[in-house]
């Protein structure tokens, strides 16, 4: 398996760093290690005392991440879900002193850019999308067994695709006459399947996303990290997320607005806003891609930044 490390061009990262506000001698969590992108941008602002935990399913991140921790020693690494964070954080005695987390949410350049990961209809692969392809099952065998009108559901909620059934009923009389067993495959067949296109968007795009997302449990876990992060951070720790679709930054606007809005009582409760409780303050409005980065890295297109810290 071919490994594109050296390509890998981590998104706003200036804007994450800054948004992290680095105490030289803080705990920090990456968790989305990727890379290391952005992981090494953090150490370059801590000091002997400082630390960062990184956190990644991928078992090609955590081989890069033990490289980076053998050469660093403010740096470990652990292989879990971001939805594990708090037993991560508890087992360091960490919880509610980390001085900040970041999550870069999706998938990376690297599990696109190979493909026996089988994440792209660009290349062709053996149909798996897992995050950690020794957990789980595969995409090929998922839709291999799923109900049409389970493939019909995921491809239109979480692929937000219009042609949603009229996909999952040509993959399921596909398969029965052969197994659906590459991402070739796949995105030939979703391509007859459409009727329509979008300018510059493969047809293929928004059901490759959908069945990722779904086997890999994107969002669910997205929802548990962000309660979890706001546990494990110190009161003035920041909280980073990057999202790369609606989905995800839905998820992360609601969460934050709810948590810096406080108690939720009824609009004529006779009560103060400063009352309320809020948890978090939001930080500046959402960050996107500079048209200079856009240059260099045209992924970076649909990255939104956002900001909340910590008050209670």
């Amino acid at each position: 398996m071919t490994d594109t490390t050296s390509e890998h061009l981590p998104v706003l990262l200036d804007e994450t760093v800054a948004a992290l506000s680095v105490k030289p001698d803080g705990i920090y969590i990456d968790g989305t290690f990727g890379r290391g992108g952005h992981a090494r941008a953090v150490l370059a602002q801590l000091s002997d005392n400082g630390c960062l935990l990184g956190l990644d399913k991928d078992p090609a991140a955590i081989k890069a991440a033990q490289s980076l921790a053998s050469q660093d020693s403010r740096f470990s690494i652990e292989q879990c879900s971001f939805a594990d964070l708090t037993t991560a954080v508890s087992s360091r005695l960490w919880q509610g002193q980390v001085d900040g987390i970041l999550l870069d949410i999706g998938v990376s350049s690297p599990q696109l850019d190979v493909a026996e990961r089988g994440f792209s209809f660009q290349k062709d692969g053996p149909l798996d999308m897992r995050m950690d392809p020794d957990s789980g099952i595969s995409a090929a065998e998922w839709l291999a067994t799923a109900d049409m009108d389970d493939i019909a559901t995921v491809i239109k909620t979480l692929g937000e695709e219009r042609y949603g059934k009229r996909i999952a009923r040509a993959i399921v009389e596909t398969r029965e006459q052969s197994p659906i067993l590459t991402t070739r495959q796949l995105a030939v067949l979703v391509d007859k399947a459409s009727p329509s296109r979008e300018r510059n968007k493969h047809p293929a795009t928004r059901t490759f996303q959908a069945i990722r997302i779904h086997i890999n449990n994107e969002l669910e876990d997205l929802k548990v990290a962000l309660d979890q992060a706001l546990d494990a951070l110190a009161i003035g720790g920041r909280l980073v997320v990057i999202s790369f679709h609606s989905l995800e930054d839905r998820i992360v606007k609601r969460f934050f607005r709810d948590e810096a809005k406080g108690d939720d009582l009824p609009p004529d409760f006779p009560i103060r806003a400063d009352q309320l409780n809020p948890r978090v303050k939001i930080i500046g409005k959402a960050i996107k891609a500079s048209e200079q980065e856009l240059a260099v890295n045209p992924r970076a297109r649909s990255a939104v930044l956002r900001v909340v810290e910590k008050l209670a």
